[in-house]
């Protein structure tokens, strides 16, 4: 198949009305969970993984993918109107989106951000079809050892990357490599770690852990918050249309945060939040007025928010052609297509092409969606940033008793819920963070798997890691990391003393 046939196939699968139903869903509450500060998108897309199961799975993951990258969107209007950040990777667009509005520019703000969102999304889909079918065939050619030495890497990456030292983030990739392990072990079938109760034979399920960690521990969080509604600036849809005078400062910066999106958005851990900071900070770098930036400059807006929607949707490139989540979100995603009984990688293409390729397509159709929604609904937006968040947590945990409970029918499943919610609780109390324990939790029996199929080939010998030399790479760059946070760490530490001195 042909590329020009596989972008055919991706548009007569998404175009479906089924499809096309799912996909506005999806974008909907997406910018609906952006414009809420609070719930994610990853709470968001689990608390809806257990409705979705009786849905056809290209429509799941089409809506699931228009939940993440409309999350994106929908966090440009708190930022700019409130200067608060509807989600992480719209921290940036406070610095100058927020100052446009006192300055009486919220309108052109908003606008160029919801055009740089369309523009970074059309490219980042782009990039996604051009790189996707060959990487595909490069992780055909993959085996036992080189996935290993990969899902060890994308773990390694994400706790480098991480806001948290490099040790609280081991930690929780041993706990949650410990959970996945729960249940009867599929070469042998012995249990493991079941304590002799009969529900853990068939191990822990991975969306009562995803909405515990995510959703229910959301809300108990912001439940601390103050429920008193901030002030928001107002602005006319008349107003929403940059001028070309913003457009010819904006479209350099737009540009050049949709390929960083896109490129930082490929690595564990990177995704839309890395990409929007390093797209400010190049921006203000090649700026010939940076003394400008944070007193609200257009372009500070453009390029983290194209940023941050490309490097949300480049996400997707290592899931679906190598079959390994690189944050949180596409983890959530990964366990939807496993409910579904479909194995992400690079098999997928083989197997379901219009999966694939209807997916990649959904991307295109989606933005043009969001462009749509965000300009005319900036008023009932406005409106719903009103509502204290006090009044909505109820039904949110309705929805995730529901969810949950859906699923197998199970009480067991909601108890699980409810203690990694409170779990989930105390680990951002003390700072511990629960993308890697959920990475680590969903990649643990493939890496367990990888490892054993390896020692197999080899006959027991560990030396089959340093003699292929994709897998040897992975691990050097393993190594590296490792000593580079070590590294860190202490030169921190020596900091500290000094300054204590």
């Amino acid at each position: 198949m042909d590329f020009l046939q596989s972008i055919a196939v991706g548009f007569q699968t998404c175009l479906q009305p089924i499809n096309l139903l799912y996909c506005f869903l999806g974008t909907l509450i997406g910018t609906l969970v952006g414009v809420l500060p609070g719930l994610g998108p990853g709470g968001a897309m689990a608390i809806l993984l257990p409705a979705t199961m009786h849905a056809p799975a290209v429509s799941t993951i089409i809506m699931l993918a228009g939940v993440y990258y409309g999350a994106q969107y929908g966090g440009s209007t708190t930022s700019i109107l409130m200067n608060i950040p509807g989600e992480a990777s719209s921290v940036v667009t406070c610095l100058d989106g927020y100052q446009m509005a006192r300055n009486g520019k919220a309108g052109p703000a908003l606008g160029i951000a919801a055009f740089g969102s369309f523009i970074a999304g059309t490219i980042a889909t782009v990039g996604i079809m051009l790189v996707g079918k060959p990487l595909v065939s490069l992780a055909l050619k993959f085996g036992p050892p080189e996935y290993f030495a990969l899902m060890i890497l994308g773990l390694t990456i994400l706790s480098f990357l991480s806001k948290a030292s490099m040790v609280r983030c081991f930690m929780m990739v041993g706990l949650g490599l410990i959970l996945s392990y729960v249940g009867l072990d599929v070469m042998a079938g012995q249990p493991r770690f079941t304590f002799d109760i009969d529900e853990f034979f068939s191990g822990i399920n991975i969306i009562a852990v995803v909405v515990g960690l995510f959703g229910v521990a959301e809300i108990l969080e912001n439940l601390e918050r103050s429920s008193e509604s901030a002030s928001v600036f107002k602005t006319g849809l008349k107003q929403l249309f940059p001028n070309l005078k913003d457009w010819s400062v904006s479209i350099g910066a737009i540009f050049r945060g949709s390929l960083i999106g896109f490129f930082l958005g490929v690595l564990p851990g990177g995704g839309a939040l890395l990409g929007s900071f390093v797209a400010y900070a190049i921006e203000k770098r090649v700026s010939k007025h940076p003394e400008k930036f944070g007193s609200g400059v257009i372009e500070g807006v453009a390029a983290p928010e194209s940023a941050n929607n490309a490097g949300s949707q480049a996400a997707f490139i290592p899931l679906l052609t190598l079959g390994i989540p690189s944050n949180v979100v596409s983890a959530v995603l990964f366990a939807g297509l496993l409910m579904h009984n479909i194995e992400p990688g690079p098999l997928m293409l083989q197997q379901r092409p219009d999966m694939f390729w209807g997916i990649i397509t959904s991307m295109y159709v989606g933005n043009a969606m969001l462009l749509a929604l965000n300009l005319p609904l900036i008023g009932l937006w406005v409106k719903l940033l009103k509502i204290p968040f006090n009044r909505l947590f109820v039904l949110i945990l309705i929805l995730c008793i529901i969810g949950v409970y859906s699923l197998d029918t199970s009480t067991f499943d909601i108890g699980i819920m409810i203690v990694f919610g409170v779990v989930g609780y105390l680990m951002r109390k003390v700072g511990l963070e629960a993308p890697p324990l959920v990475l680590a939790f969903i990649l643990g029996p493939r890496l367990e798997q990888g490892l054993r199929q390896s020692l197999l080939i080899s006959q027991g010998s560990l030396g089959i890691f340093f003699t292929r030399p994709i897998a040897l790479g992975c691990l050097i760059i393993v190594a590296a990391l490792i000593v580079l946070g070590i590294f860190n760490y202490v030169s921190k530490k020596r900091e500290e003393i000094f300054q204590d001195d």
